[in-house]
């Protein structure tokens, strides 16, 4: 999977508009859900699972998990092709594995400042 394009520095863009604010919004939205992170997680491990072996992988019924995956691909997180009678799942937005990564990394500091300021570091 590619990178995310490069583009200007954060600071350096005009301000986000309403309507690009709205379409960030849902994604965000979309992507705050805790089982389609996880489903994220082993789908960007893995490259590509089918609905079963995803099922597995998370702990959840395969009807749950292509509930959840339906709601990333009409968002164009993910994609799907068949493979004979299976339906195989893979990441294709480029950006979001960054987007866990930065997210993962957040928490990561947060929890280590939070240990450091009650002593345990």
């Amino acid at each position: 999977m590619d990178t995310c394009r490069p583009k200007p520095p954060l600071p350096a863009r005009p301000l986000i508009g309403a309507q690009e604010a709205e379409r960030l919004g849902v994604l965000f939205k979309s992507l705050a859900h805790p089982t389609r992170l996880r489903l994220l997680h082993a789908l960007i491990r893995a490259r590509e699972l089918n609905v079963s072996d995803l099922a597995r992988e998370v702990q959840m019924t395969t009807q749950a998990v292509s509930n959840q995956l339906q709601r990333l691909a009409e968002i164009s997180v993910v994609s799907s092709r068949r493979d004979g009678l299976q339906i195989i799942y893979r990441v294709i937005d480029p950006c979001v594995p960054v987007l866990l990564e930065r997210g993962w990394c957040h928490i990561d500091e947060y929890d280590a400042a939070a240990a450091v300021e009650s002593g345990l570091l």
